[in-house]
């Protein structure tokens, strides 16, 4: 009973934190149209696992996390510098090019190493069954961190966003956005998974987005609803003992149909 009560604590405190800094990055990312930028970001913080367990370094440790956050630093300078002056070519391009890549290049080192294949598998479906206080402490804290520097510079992030033409240092400032992104995506990959991972940061926010386009009420509406979704995700799964991962994406998927579902019977306007 204590164990159960133990491992379901776990989760709720880490899906409640998981669930409120995702929605707003989510909420930027729909906005400006980067919708694979994450999984960019996702799949090079992936790549860095494994090339680190290429090296005999174990997932999960600070050396492991720090290769990872190097590959997605060298993520974010692409992203934010690597855009096309030819108009016919968008960003998004750019964004899935470097994406395949990135994934091309994590299956071609999987597959030098000793059973890479289920390193594969690992990083898509990441190991949040056995996160512990610690490693949740953790990511507490450097999101609390990352919340409190976006909040300082809220209005720069979100002129990014709103009105880029119009900001000094574009460039820099989508840096520092994409940098952030990162840090969560080093932080939750190993955790949630590349698929998880991408489905806490696009449903909810597209979720909110059917409704409202105010940023207070989109951050407050996505969160509600990601943290209502994951946690029937969770005890579904843990009752009715199905995959983890699989049911808490399903889970966030059934709330956005609902939004969906909602929006067509009563297509009020989401500009408020």
């Amino acid at each position: 009973m204590l164990q159960t009560l133990e491992f379901l604590s776990i989760q709720i405190v880490l899906l409640f934190v998981v669930t409120s800094v995702h929605t707003y990055i989510g909420l930027h990312i729909i906005r400006r149209g980067l919708i694979f930028s994450d999984l960019v970001l996702d799949q090079l913080a992936a790549l860095g696992v494994i090339i680190g367990v290429g090296f005999g370094i174990q997932g999960g440790t600070a050396i492991s996390y720090g290769i990872s956050f190097l590959a997605v630093l060298g993520g974010s300078f692409l992203l934010a510098y690597v855009k096309p002056a030819d108009k016919q070519i968008p960003h998004e391009a750019i964004i899935g090019i470097l994406y395949a890549l990135a994934l091309v290049a994590s299956v071609m080192v999987a597959d030098k190493i000793t059973g890479g294949a289920a390193y594969v598998t690992q990083t898509l479906s990441g190991t949040m069954l056995w996160v512990n206080w610690n490693l949740v402490i953790v990511t507490v804290i450097a999101y609390i961190l990352l919340s409190i520097l976006h909040w300082f510079y809220r209005h720069k992030i979100i002129g990014i966003t709103e009105n880029p033409r119009k900001m000094k240092n574009e460039n820099f400032w989508d840096l520092l956005f994409f940098i952030t992104q990162g840090i969560i995506t080093v932080l939750i990959v190993p955790i949630a998974g590349v698929l998880l991972a991408y489905g806490f940061l696009m449903i909810p926010a597209a979720t909110s987005l059917l409704f409202t386009r105010n940023w207070r009420s989109g951050l407050l509406l996505g969160w509600g609803i990601g943290f209502a979704a994951s946690m029937i995700g969770l005890f579904s799964s843990y009752f009715f003992r199905l995959p983890y991962g699989p049911t808490l994406v399903l889970a966030l998927g059934f709330f956005f149909g609902l939004g969906l579902a909602i929006k067509m019977i009563h297509p009020v306007s989401n500009q408020g």
